[in-house]
């Protein structure tokens, strides 16, 4: 998603951020104006109120040319008008007549020169700017209006706009979509659909964050966090600019590298729906304040931010400047951190808060970003044992529920193994995989190879048994003491030693040399 700086052009201005995201993109229009469609010839009145987040409202309409078009094809052809044509401008009457008997194709090609040769190019082309690929008018035929399309061109015009729906952030906020019966609304109605809907349910366990990518073109980190901000009502509260706001996510999704099999923005994005999940929880959800939910929020968002795709070992052994910089300790984690901070500095999300606010912040997100080092979690695990032994957690001061974030983004960071099987089994062999392609680069460059990056002597099952087993167990069953009573930390448990049991069978298979297309089985009895 590309950064919003230079793509605002002049016409269309800052928004209010006080009208806030959650507003009704039909608010403040009646039903007539509704029928005749937006009062702009382009996208509508600047002040209108941004799209809905909330709701996903994330559709982008086509560009007004296509109205225009099709309202001097009408009159051309002597044709009904849509509700959303007003009466046919004369400047449109004077170049239908010119078009004369010329074919279909060159017609709609002509009448779109003359728009823009008329006053509209300045914003036409502001719209079109790197945007995305220009859609081929000739491949709509004349019954578009009422959403027919021959089989070749439906497939077209969709692989078209479903690129364009989310690669330009700018657009988001633009105009109100088209709902009349004569409208464009070509928007990709399945996927969108099906994408609000999962939203409706992100806070149940198992939500498909695979799913979710592939329904939002692979801005699941984008979508899901501008929903849950908009949830809670903290962009509001804390008064962001969208702009900003949808400048600093785009950053942080394309930081995160796309060819990293584990350590990428889907990672991100599935950590961040597990937060979610756990800060709904009852003995959470009443006594966090709006930052304490903001800062879990983001660093479940940023946590691996930038992610080289190897492990700290890898950096210290072959001397990389970032182990230098950060003196070998916690070396991924504060990279992490403090690349956060640049892009929360560079978008100016925070810019408008006090400085001592802005400070905080910036530590308290980097306190808790640091508590994923896994090599820190004997620390944190027996300060949270220690703490529910002696009952001794407040979690009305600041300070304990900044730990509990802490412990609950680690839960979140591990909680993989504890996610339904066809879930669970995808991410280990993922994560095992980015394992192998480190192990690779050890052997080719001659470096002693990495614990469980040797894909001869390491197999996924051994790996999740392992980690399962001396990380996760010991961690969830602290977690589910505090939440306790929880359906979420039973239904977390239980699938945890289904998912353990599964794992044992088959490493039970490997050994025997049986035939490995057993992996892809569900969970299987323990031997």
């Amino acid at each position: 998603m590309p950064v919003l700086g230079g793509l605002w052009a002049q016409d269309l201005g800052l928004r209010d951020p006080g009208q806030g995201v959650g507003a009704d993109v039909t608010a403040g229009v009646t039903p007539n104006e509704e029928d005749e469609g937006p009062p702009s010839p382009v996208w509508g009145p600047l002040g209108s109120s941004p799209v809905t987040c909330g709701a996903l409202s994330l559709a982008l309409e086509l560009p007004a040319l296509l109205r225009q078009l099709r309202a001097a094809w009408r009159a051309r052809r002597g044709g009904p008008r849509g509700p959303e044509q007003g009466q046919t401008p004369g400047a449109w009457r004077v170049e239908v007549e010119e078009l004369g008997q010329d074919a279909e194709e060159k017609s709609a090609q002509r009448a779109a020169d003359g728009i823009l040769a008329r006053g509209h190019a300045g914003v036409l082309l502001a719209e079109r700017r790197g945007s995305y690929p220009l859609i081929d008018l000739r491949i709509l035929n004349t019954n578009v209006q009422q959403g027919v399309l021959e089989a070749g061109s439906r497939r077209s015009v969709k692989r078209q706009l479903s690129f364009q729906r989310y690669c330009h952030a700018s657009r988001l906020l633009r105009g109100q979509v088209p709902r009349g019966p004569g409208s464009l609304h070509l928007l990709d109605h399945h996927y969108l659909g099906q994408a609000t809907h999962m939203l409706s349910k992100v806070g149940t366990w198992n939500f498909d964050i695979f799913l979710f990518e592939r329904l939002t073109n692979g801005y699941s980190l984008v979508t899901l966090m501008c929903h849950l901000l908009n949830v809670y009502g903290l962009i509001q509260h804390f008064h962001l600019d969208m702009v900003k706001l949808l400048r600093f996510l785009g950053m942080v999704q394309d930081d995160y590298h796309s060819h990293n099999p584990y350590h990428n923005a889907l990672h991100a994005a599935d950590v961040t729906q597990a937060m979610y999940c756990y800060l709904k929880e009852s003995k959470l959800a009443e006594l966090l304040s709006p930052t304490d939910v903001f800062l879990g929020l983001l660093a479940a968002a940023a946590h691996d931010v930038d992610h080289p795709g190897v492990n700290q070992p890898f950096l210290i052994k072959t001397g990389h400047h970032l182990a230098s910089l950060y003196q070998n300790t916690s070396v991924l984690e504060s990279h992490h951190w403090r690349s956060t901070v640049g892009m929360l500095r560079e978008s100016g999300l925070l810019s408008h808060l006090p400085l001592c606010m802005r400070q905080d912040i910036e530590q308290q997100l980097g306190s808790l970003i640091l508590a994923t080092d896994i090599s820190r979690q004997n620390e944190f695990l027996s300060t949270f044992r220690e703490h529910l032994n002696h009952q001794s957690l407040d979690l009305h001061q600041a300070p304990h529920r900044h730990f509990i974030l802490q412990i609950a983004l680690k839960c979140a960071d591990v909680c993989n193994p504890c996610r339904e099987w066809n879930l669970s089994r995808q991410w280990s062999e993922r994560v095992c995989e980015e394992f192998y392609r480190q192990g690779d680069i050890e052997k080719k460059f001659a470096l002693e190879v990495s614990p469980l990056c040797n894909q001869q002597e390491d197999s996924v099952p051994s790996i999740q048994i392992g980690f399962i087993s001396h990380i996760v167990e010991p961690l969830f069953e602290e977690w589910c003491r505090f939440t306790e009573p929880s359906p979420l930390s039973h239904t977390m448990m239980d699938l945890l030693q289904q998912n353990k049991t599964c794992w044992m069978g088959h490493a039970h298979l490997k050994e025997e040399e049986v035939d490995g297309g057993g992996e892809n089985r569900g969970p299987v009895a323990n031997p």
